[in-house]
């Protein structure tokens, strides 16, 4: 066997995991969906069951059709003579290394925006109205589509031209040079990101409720959390799906509400859910994770440093030779069957993370049952899976399964009761 061949075999091999794992939620949905979940009696019954049930449905079949597209797509290019023509196209164009590598990335991302047009349409004007979240307008969705293309076409240019610098003027250490880049600029857009970004997209502003903010602000204290601002954003011009977030660092951190968030939450659930936010900072979780990522971005970097050093991977293709940016792609599809099934333990250390920042929420806030039906009017408003499979969500889930979630939040405030 060919390693072309192996490489194409693992590929499909990982291609149908996914879709087993796919097959088993669905069918575990099936079996399981309509019964209604302990503690959820009072916010679903049959009907909003069948509705959450239908709603995964026709996602889970989209992300298929979607997902077989794009491996469809990836493996023409990449074991057909398309690669090494559009490598050499793009030589043609241009002598300079770093302005090669800045064209193959721009053409080759618009191309793949441009082909996924199709899906984005059909998901949001189709699927999310059916279901009674769309909002977006034809005009607002083209301007997001523009002005997202636009940035993500900048930004790729500057990352991509900053580490091809790197890469000519220390072939050795290149790699060493373009993490500290890499991890230097995601640093800068978390503080940047907030206030030239987002505000391109969303309209922020001031908390309409004076003593909520206040409230908020109060129960932050008490954890020693100082937040910049608490804001709103006016999320409801898209979509009617809510959240709460924190963004930015350091001393720019500040609280963002969903305008449809604070519409159907009561004040104390409100409080619980920035609670449970305050509790991935001052679990630390935040910075964890990004040491973590840095560390395992260093080591990754490294090795393709190595393998890019020994000369043979574009014979691992078919091809005697390929470009910079080439070998870049090869390495990265290489990884995306490798990384696969290390799935579950990111998976897995997001879950204790959420544990972690529910019993705080639940300390700082002294409601556990108030984040428990938070929960329950998050996961039924937004249509969410009550049922998934528990193999599933131990590869997938990055926050344990909701019903979990008020299970044992519930099971708090019965303790406490009982103490």
């Amino acid at each position: 066997m060919s390693t072309t061949t192996l490489l194409i075999a693992l590929y499909l091999a990982r291609f149908a995991a996914a879709c087993l794992l796919r097959y088993l939620n669905l069918r575990h949905l099936r079996r399981y969906g309509s019964i209604v979940p302990d503690g959820f009696a009072d916010a679903v019954d049959a009907q909003a069951l069948a509705k959450s049930a239908s709603y995964t449905l026709a996602q889970s079949r989209l992300a298929l059709i979607d997902s077989i597209y794009d491996s469809a797509l990836l493996l023409v290019f990449m074991f057909t003579p398309l690669l090494p023509l559009y490598d050499h196209w793009i030589a043609s164009l241009t002598d300079s290394f770093v302005l090669r590598g800045v064209l193959f990335m721009l053409i080759l991302t618009l191309v793949q925006e441009v082909l996924d047009i199709p899906f984005s349409l059909y998901s949001t004007f189709r699927l999310e109205r059916r279901y009674g979240f769309n909002t977006t307008t034809p005009a607002l969705w083209l301007s997001d589509l523009l002005k997202s293309t636009l940035i993500s076409a900048a930004l790729t240019a500057i990352v991509i031209s900053a580490a091809l610098l790197l890469v000519q003027h220390s072939p050795g250490f290149w790699w060493l040079w373009v993490w500290a880049f890499f991890a230097l600029f995601s640093i800068v857009m978390i503080y940047v990101s907030p206030y030239i970004i987002e505000p391109l997209f969303s309209k922020f502003e001031p908390l309409g409720d004076p003593e909520l903010e206040e409230e908020i602000r109060e129960m932050l204290q008490k954890a020693d959390l100082r937040v910049k601002d608490v804001q709103q954003m006016d999320a409801s011009r898209r979509s009617l799906h809510s959240n709460a977030y924190f963004t930015g660092i350091g001393r720019v951190k500040r609280i963002v509400l969903y305008d449809t968030l604070l519409k159907q939450m009561q004040r104390p659930e409100l409080l619980a859910i920035l609670a449970h936010e305050a509790g991935h900072w001052k679990k630390g979780h935040i910075w964890k994770r990004l040491v973590l990522m840095e560390a395992a971005a260093l080591a990754l970097f490294f090795l393709v440093h190595q393998v890019m050093a020994w000369g043979g991977l574009p014979l691992l293709f078919g091809l005697p030779q390929a470009s910079f940016l080439a070998q870049v792609l090869m390495v990265s599809f290489i990884f995306s069957i490798v990384s696969f099934p290390l799935t579950p333990i990111g998976s897995w250390l997001s879950r204790r993370n959420e544990w972690e920042a529910d019993r705080f929420a639940a300390d700082l806030s002294g409601a556990p049952d108030a984040l428990a039906s938070a929960l329950v009017k998050l996961s039924t408003e937004n249509l969410s899976n009550l049922h998934p499979h528990p193999l599933y969500a131990a590869f997938y889930y990055s926050h344990p399964p909701v019903v979990d979630r008020v299970a044992v939040l519930r099971g708090m405030k019965t303790k406490d009761a009982s103490e």
